[in-house]
């Protein structure tokens, strides 16, 4: 793979996961910078961060100040560097990531058992418009059960 194309390829991963971050309350650059220190294996300057995401020393600064304040980022001292290095708080991101998996499956779950009894209540009625009804419910307790599933997966991985 040529590098440029290892570049892009990187940079689409960044604005890609990035929109994840933003679900968060992040800022489009903040969740670009999280994601771009949690991909790299070494600690980066701000230097090395404005370039790679072409924005100045400035906005870096406002933005690892904010990451740093949510603790999803934190400072680096390396021997020999004078310049502050900063990076992925990787083990806080995977608790927020786990905690937030589990709020998903508690919502659903709640969401599915209000539904299942709205449709026992339904099922009274034995109309042709609670009979409809009902079948629409089924539908979205079918789609609660899959987001159970789904978030399940990614509770054990």
């Amino acid at each position: 793979m040529r590098k440029s194309t290892l570049e892009h390829a990187t940079y689409d991963v960044i604005l890609e996961f990035a929109k994840t971050i933003e679900m968060f309350g992040a800022s489009p650059l903040e969740a670009r910078l999280f994601v771009y220190l949690y991909l790299q294996d070494q600690p980066k300057t701000l230097d090395e961060m404005g370039e790679a995401l072409g924005k100045s020393k400035t906005s870096m600064s406002t933005s690892i100040r904010s990451l740093s304040d949510a603790k999803l980022v934190t400072l680096v001292w390396k021997k020999g560097v004078r310049k502050d290095l900063y990076e992925a708080n990787n083990q806080l991101f995977k608790r927020f990531m786990s905690n937030y998996v589990n709020k998903w499956l508690d919502a659903s779950s709640h969401q599915k058992n209000a539904l299942r009894d709205i449709q026992q209540n339904l099922e009274d009625y034995d109309t042709e418009q609670s009979r409809e009804i009902v079948d629409n419910l089924n539908k979205i307790i079918d789609f609660h059960e899959q987001i159970e599933s789904s978030f399940r997966k990614l509770q054990h991985n």
